[in-house]
């Protein structure tokens, strides 16, 4: 394993097309684009890792498995009523569906879904409650007390805040959010603002690949009906309108975020992250991708058989 995660990364090394880093968000926009990380957590307990597998990056959107996970904790299947489980087909931050649809965004990864799983989270509680709380639960599903907030990252997401301003409140209009905008929308970006490492983030989605259980601690997480459930989701929705594509290519449950990071999920086996912030034009990691897609054909890792 070890020595296919340094193939990988010495291969993608000569790659000259690498994508573009997310601009609109200016903290993201400073970012080296020529770095390139990958870690695998097994369930037997072993790491393997190579290029900047230990360099934090801001994981953006694979912040939502967390917050789900949390949401599901909280209200179970009662979760439901104000976001969907079907996937989108449009931008992660379009509005169109969410007018048709009577404000229930699609599914909890694209924004607006998001954004209902932090509202029905809070609870009536304040945002720095609601966060101390993401960010415990995030520490200790990676059994590493280190993980942050980017707070750089979260003040210049709240600075270029007007398009997911604008989906918070269409939903609120439709009545599906029960708590103040302002506040909803301070959490959601300081939630998508958490730094970590590929090492880290493997270590965090190891308990999806091993029917729930958080395997540092051997403590449950979730049960092993819900593990699958979201897994499942994150295989239909976990790249927005790209999903079906990642699938088919990668055959992984898998969740990007717009920092680079790729978090996917092989149940039985174990949990990848994969980092490179160069974007494709659907805000996917192109290198991380590829990446994967070279992981699973040398592996036959894909849920879908070899």
């Amino acid at each position: 394993m070890q020595q296919l995660l340094e193939e990988i990364t010495q291969q993608l090394a000569f790659e000259t097309e690498r994508g573009k880093v997310a601009d609109y968000i200016p903290q993201l926009a400073e970012v080296d684009p020529g770095q390139f990380g990958i870690s695998l957590a097994t369930v037997e307990g072993e790491r393997f890792s190579a290029g900047a597998a230990a360099t934090p990056f801001s994981i953006q959107s694979i912040s939502k498995v967390f917050t789900l996970t949390l949401g599901l904790g909280k209200l179970g299947d009662g979760l439901w009523t104000n976001v969907g489980r079907e996937p989108s087909g449009d931008p992660f931050n379009s509005i169109v569906q969410l007018e048709h649809e009577n404000g229930k965004p699609r599914n909890p990864f694209i924004n607006a879904g998001a954004i209902a799983v932090v509202d029905a989270i809070m609870m009536g509680h304040e945002p720095r409650e609601t966060l101390a709380e993401i960010l415990s639960f995030v520490r200790y599903i990676t059994d590493d007390q280190s993980v942050y907030f980017d707070h750089l990252v979260a003040a210049s997401e709240m600075a270029h805040k007007d398009r997911n301003a604008s989906l918070a409140h269409f939903m609120k209009a439709f009545g599906r959010l029960r708590h103040d905008v302002d506040k909803v929308l301070g959490t959601y970006f300081h939630q998508c603002a958490i730094a970590m490492s590929c090492e880290q983030l493997a270590c965090a989605g190891l308990f999806l690949a091993s029917n729930g259980v958080n395997r540092p601690a051997n403590l449950r997480v979730v049960s092993p009906q819900r593990a699958r459930r979201i897994n499942s989701l994150m295989m239909m929705c976990g790249h927005y309108d790209a999903s079906g594509e990642f699938a088919f290519r990668v055959g992984l449950p898998g969740k990007s975020g717009v920092g680079g990071g790729i978090l996917a999920i092989a149940p039985g086996r174990g949990s990848l992250a994969v980092w490179s912030p160069g974007l494709d034009e659907y805000g996917n990691s192109l290198l991380g991708a590829r990446a994967l897609e070279m992981f699973v054909q040398r592996t036959g890792w894909s849920v879908f058989g070899h």
